[in-house]
């Protein structure tokens, strides 16, 4: 199985998701409604026409999502709360190749009550082109997000 890397930043919520793991996200930056987080695209993670499996960069723009929507470290009133998607749209513009570095880039949008509006830009780059957080290649896909916190039971 893949190990999650946390390169310097770090998220409670990582520490059991095992389908991040299975893809092997690294995180890149974390702040108050920010993520950016990447993964190289495998044999395992492509469709029957060769190219990402849409799935695939469904579930990597959500886990960027749930990153941005839940602090890192919570304080003590924080954690008895968690954020979830209460609904996503998700445009696919570009294919994505196997061997491809994809990079989410997710931030908040808009904060009210217990609501919340988040947009998540995918990327897709060469391997060999060393994609960085500041140019993570072409745009392949938007997804948007709407957030509800609720209580953790």
């Amino acid at each position: 199985m893949v190990e999650t890397t946390l390169s310097g930043a770090q998220h409670h919520i990582l520490t059991n998701d095992y389908a991040s793991e299975w893809m092997g996200i690294e995180v890149l930056k974390l702040d108050d409604g920010h993520a950016t987080i990447r993964m190289t695209l495998r044999q395992e993670m492509l469709n029957g026409f060769g190219m990402a499996h849409g799935g695939m960069i469904f579930a990597f723009g959500d886990t960027a999502f749930a990153l941005a929507c839940n602090p890192a470290n919570p304080t003590r009133e924080e954690a008895a709360n968690i954020t979830v998607a209460s609904g996503v749209d998700i445009n696919f513009i570009k294919p994505a190749f196997e061997g491809q570095v994809i990079t989410a880039v997710a931030n908040r949008r808009a904060s009210t009550g217990r609501s919340g509006l988040y947009d998540i830009q995918l990327y897709a780059a060469d391997a060999a082109a060393n994609p960085t957080t500041d140019a993570p290649g072409e745009l392949i896909a938007e997804f948007r997000g709407r957030s509800r916190t609720i209580s953790k039971k």
